[in-house]
């Protein structure tokens, strides 16, 4: 079984999301035919992006070899990790594990990889699991990539819609906010002869006070 391990040291770009992995154990991956990289240490980079597919580029560490340039679709994950994800395929055993998928750190968005249709079909019997699959005969450039038909392969060697792999986010519900409506009017149902009352003592109460003031200057 092939581990993968995420040096500390990757950078962070966030465009090409840049990763140095090392694997202990060979590992398929899409290309031309069955190819297999070899136990070693491969950067992992985000070459093209569109908001349904991607490509990836699986080159050396020093950036001078192209392994291999990969198709993936973005695939969500509920839970985002700090850590680059990697998920691999289940093969017999004594075959290389075919990698499925890679998450970059912090990302809920990842690549869900597309392999030639033979390869999809053998990954699919074999991990029991639909596989996104593309003609064998595309070319591995960017722009044959990108506007390569794709399919999911089922065990049963029945294709499928691509969305029987790749999942969707999740529909956010909409938020309700509570709305405060204006406080309701009160009947009026008190009286105003009180206030009346009050209105006619103070004035009588002022007309005494001027009487009161005549008598005293007269």
């Amino acid at each position: 079984m092939a581990v993968a391990f995420v040096s500390s040291a990757q950078a962070q770009d966030q465009w090409t999301k840049t990763t140095t992995v090392t694997f202990s154990g060979p590992v398929e991956v899409p290309g031309v035919g069955a190819q297999t990289l070899p136990a070693g240490t491969y950067v992992f980079r985000l070459v093209d992006s569109s908001s349904d597919r991607n490509i990836v580029q699986i080159v050396s560490p020093d950036g001078t070899h192209v392994y291999t340039t990969i198709l993936a679709i973005a695939n969500y994950r509920l839970h985002p990790t700090d850590k680059t994800a990697i998920s691999f395929r289940e093969r017999p055993e004594g075959q290389p594990e075919a990698i499925r998928a890679w998450f970059y750190p912090g990302d809920q968005w990842g690549q869900e990889f597309v392999y030639p249709k033979t390869e999809a079909v053998e990954l699919a019997k074999d991990s029991e699991q639909p596989v996104l699959a593309m003609p064998v005969d595309t070319e591995p450039t960017v722009v044959a990539l990108k506007i390569a038909p794709i399919v999911a392969v089922e065990p049963t060697g029945e294709e499928a819609p691509e969305t029987a792999v790749v999942g969707a986010a999740p529909a956010v519900e909409p938020v309700q906010v509570a709305v405060a409506e204006p406080p309701a009017a009160l009947p009026h149902t008190a009286s105003s002869m009180p206030l009346l009352a009050l209105i006619g003592l103070l004035l009588l109460g002022a007309g005494l006070s001027l009487a009161l003031f005549d008598k005293r200057t007269a």
